[in-house]
């Protein structure tokens, strides 16, 4: 694998980094691929009679439009990003930007840049408009660049011939609802720094799979807390295969392509360690593990009509939660960061708090869309003003300031590890967690087919 180098700027760790260390503390497509599948099945079966079927292999990836003479990638400039509003500290920025000098150029996916900040939103005096994909008044966020439209189009094209064809995820009257999900616009705005399409597929395959589980499971199409803990371990041995005897694997291996949600983990999950070490692979797994963990103790609570205590609710929302897509952020950037720095327990921190604070922007964002669903559903602000008597607009807005401590938290974490640990693969990784973040937000911000902003200003 190459040697990492700094994720495209974006972010805002540097300026982040920069407060820590001088205060101690901080608040253009690939190549289309020709022809498809034979069966809508995806990656053939280990065991039994599918095991014969041609599986659909990634193709070979081709330079991104814009790239240098011979093939070499490089990044377009940041667009969109305010200027940075902290001091710089030219030592830490150095370590942020990786190696420099002679010879250091071949290190780099892309040719680095100086990473730009933002300042917190400043509270709107009107309602925004949710036809212009505005920010919750007050959040704490930074802008990003516009994803590149050949990119977000490529993978756009790809992911919905995947869904469709190789794994049948969707009926076709569902087909409103992928194409208003935006995912190719998401994962592009998420991995700018992934070096071709075809990494940035690995994490939209991903995605779109934990989606249909969610939905067909859970929530919007069918999903139920009834019975969830054993649909749940089904469907995660796509993900974790079972090791039994040979009389009763192949019975298993054919359950693997009973229902929509098993035959997307499988085929994401295939594609995934294609490209994955089997240290990252180990690492998804457990984090999905906490995914669903988390899934079902919000399907407990329902089953029990139990509205939980605040700290109780954050608790179970560290583990339903983001976490699994940005610490995937090494393989679509082409690099590993090693077991021993992920496990360190400044990193775990640094991960959960990005886990957790993308999270609460979810249950800010899709409020509305979840206050017309039936019955109670828990987020955040629900949960506020249930336990802590307080009206709706008083929750909402006490969740903007959790959202916007577990954002403060995060960044001054992130700075402390890369200035206590300025290892090169650390930096990137960290970067590239910031990088998600940013883009999370991003990505729900515009999507307003999904979203609007309650009537709070």
């Amino acid at each position: 694998m190459p040697v990492p180098g700094p994720s495209p700027a974006q972010s805002s760790l540097p300026a982040a980094a920069a407060r820590f260390g001088a205060h101690g503390h901080g608040r253009g497509a690939d190549a289309v691929t020709v022809g498809r599948p034979a069966l809508p099945t995806g990656p053939a079966l280990p065991f039994g009679p599918a095991a014969a079927r041609t599986s659909h292999s990634t193709p070979a990836a081709s330079p991104v439009p814009g790239g240098a003479p011979g093939g070499d990638l490089v990044a377009e400039p940041a667009r969109g990003a305010a200027a940075a509003t902290a001091t710089p500290n030219p030592a830490l920025e150095r370590i942020m930007r990786g190696p420099s000098g002679v010879g250091t150029e071949g290190l780099f996916f892309f040719t680095p840049h100086r990473a730009r900040s933002a300042a917190p939103a400043p509270e709107a005096p009107a309602r925004p408009p949710a036809a212009e994909g505005r920010p919750i008044p007050g959040l704490y966020h930074h802008p990003v660049p516009e994803p590149d439209p050949a990119r977000v189009a490529e993978v756009s094209r790809r992911i919905k011939r995947w869904a469709v064809d190789e794994v049948e995820a969707y009926p076709p009257e569902w087909e409103d609802q992928f194409d208003g999900f935006s995912v190719g616009r998401y994962m592009v705005a998420c991995h700018p720094d992934a070096p071709t399409v075809d990494h940035l597929m690995i994490a939209t395959r991903l995605m779109v799979a934990e989606n249909v589980v969610d939905d067909c499971y859970c929530e919007d199409h069918g999903g139920s807390p009834v019975g969830l803990g054993g649909r749940l371990l089904l469907a995660h041995t796509a993900l974790d295969p079972v090791h039994t005897t040979a009389e009763y694997e192949p019975a298993w291996a054919e359950t693997l392509l009973s229902d929509a949600p098993r035959r997307s983990y499988r085929s994401a999950m295939e594609y995934f360690t294609r490209a994955a070490t089997p240290s990252q692979a180990d690492r998804f797994r457990h984090d999905m593990a906490r995914l669903h963990m988390g899934y079902l103790a919000e399907a407990a609570w329902a089953e029990t009509k139990y509205v939980p205590e605040v700290s109780e609710y954050l608790a179970m929302r560290q583990f339903n939660n983001f976490r699994p897509c940005p610490t995937i952020t090494d393989t679509v950037g082409g690099y590993e960061l090693p077991a021993e720095l992920h496990a360190m327990p400044a990193m775990q921190r640094v991960i959960a708090l990005a886990g957790n604070a993308t999270t609460i922007s979810n249950d800010l964002y899709s409020y509305t869309k979840e206050l017309e669903s039936p019955g109670m559903h828990l987020n955040l602000p629900v949960v506020i003003a249930e336990r802590e008597g307080l009206s709706d607009r008083e929750a909402y807005l006490k969740a903007v300031e959790v959202h916007n401590d577990l954002m403060h938290a995060f960044e001054a974490a992130a700075a402390e590890l890369a200035v206590s640990c300025p290892d090169p693969r650390v930096v990137r990784f960290l970067r590239g967690v910031a990088v998600w973040v940013d883009g999370n937000h991003y990505w729900h911000q515009t999507n307003t087919y999904r979203y609007s902003l309650p009537d709070f200003w």
